[in-house]
């Protein structure tokens, strides 16, 4: 590590002149395990006990002027770290004059579609279980006032490569805790198009309940290797969501999938968020107690089919980026978008100002 003090973990102001003295740094950085807009991921080794972790390193610099942010993430992270297994823990928090640190748990095995085309097989049994996973993650945190906001496969990883490895929930960047005596008091538009819930792309005000929605978008392409909502454009994409409009089809990727998951799907996509399944309503689905499933059918080869030809598009629509500019050159009345033809489609950052 370049620089050789830290502020500790009781001390950080989220300040570029901390009010008390530096001290020696503990940790030495090693290789980089992921990078992104305003940060980078490294493996570092605590220099007393030799315990590896992973450091989300997040450049000041980047982030002046958001560091409510990222203020916001530790406060989020402190109040459920090491309450649940698929949870990633926040182990210790600090600052140098460039840079933050969140150390975390380090997960070496993997995004969660990576781990599944890695497999030789994979059954509607597999997704229950994962979805079972996410789930159980999610109830916890909703138990504890927190919504994530961001649910994806992306942020889902496996905490070893053992093949009975917890899967944990990563990045609450975009999590916040919601404030019990206006649950849906929340109003910024963001997260990843094509897991947002309908009442964040209008502005309506949300809560918890557009995890649920996450989840329905997430088992669907557990399932079947493309979201619900996948569309020609991105205007299209919005209003089917905006719509709730998607169906259970091609046969061939859905006539063996059991009348059970459809359903658990169809109660975790309603546009209505009063209407909407709960976190804990759904781990009592019939779908995740797993009582009718039918494991003849392997999923993999069309899952892996419709995974390349999605990484094949190479689509502005897989960016995480390009909703926040979308809805300020596309109008939305009634559920309906109208959308300039100029719109950009250049990523802009998917965090809210303010909340």
């Amino acid at each position: 590590m370049k620089e050789e003090v830290a502020l500790g973990f009781n001390d950080v102001k989220i300040d570029t002149k901390p009010l008390k003295p530096l001290q020696p740094c503990h940790y030495k950085t090693g290789r980089v395990l992921g990078q992104g807009s305003y940060s980078v991921v490294k493996e570092v080794v605590h220099i007393e006990t030799g315990q590896k972790f992973a450091a989300k390193i997040i450049s000041k610099k980047l982030m002046a002027g958001r560091e409510k942010l990222v203020r916001n993430e530790i406060q989020v992270l402190k109040k459920i770290s090491a309450g649940h297994p698929n949870i990633l823990t926040l182990v210790d928090f600090f600052e140098t004059s460039n840079s933050l640190y969140l150390i975390t748990d380090i997960a070496y095995g993997g995004e969660l579609f990576d781990r599944i085309c890695s497999k030789g097989s994979y059954y509607e049994s597999d997704a229950v279980d994962l979805v079972r996973s996410i789930t159980s993650a999610v109830a916890y945190l909703h138990s504890h006032d927190i919504v994530h906001r961001d649910l994806k496969p992306e942020n889902l990883l496996f905490r070893t490569e053992d093949d009975n490895s917890d899967l944990l929930i990563a990045d609450f960047g975009l999590s916040r805790i919601i404030d019990t005596q206006n649950v849906n008091s929340l109003s910024t538009s963001c997260g990843t198009p094509g897991y947002m819930a309908p009442e964040i792309v209008k502005k309506t005000g949300h809560g918890t309940s557009v995890d649920v929605w996450a989840i329905g978008v997430i088992t669907y392409f557990l399932l079947c290797g493309y979201t619900p909502f996948d569309r020609e454009t991105n205007a299209e994409e919005m209003e089917a969501v905006l719509n709730g409009e998607y169906d259970f089809e091609p046969d061939e990727y859905w006539g063996d999938i059991s009348n059970n998951a459809e359903d658990f799907i169809s109660k975790c996509l309603v546009v209505d968020p009063e209407s909407r399944i709960t976190a804990i309503q759904c781990l009592c689905h019939p779908f995740l107690q797993g009582s009718t499933t039918d494991d003849h059918t392997n999923l993999l080869p069309s899952l892996k089919s419709n995974l390349l030809r999605r990484k094949s598009l190479g689509s502005s629509i897989d960016s995480p980026n390009w909703l926040i500019q979308r809805l300020s050159d596309s109008t939305i009345t009634d559920g309906k978008i109208s959308e300039s033809p100029d719109a950009l489609r250049s990523p802009v950052t998917p965090f809210p100002p303010s909340e």
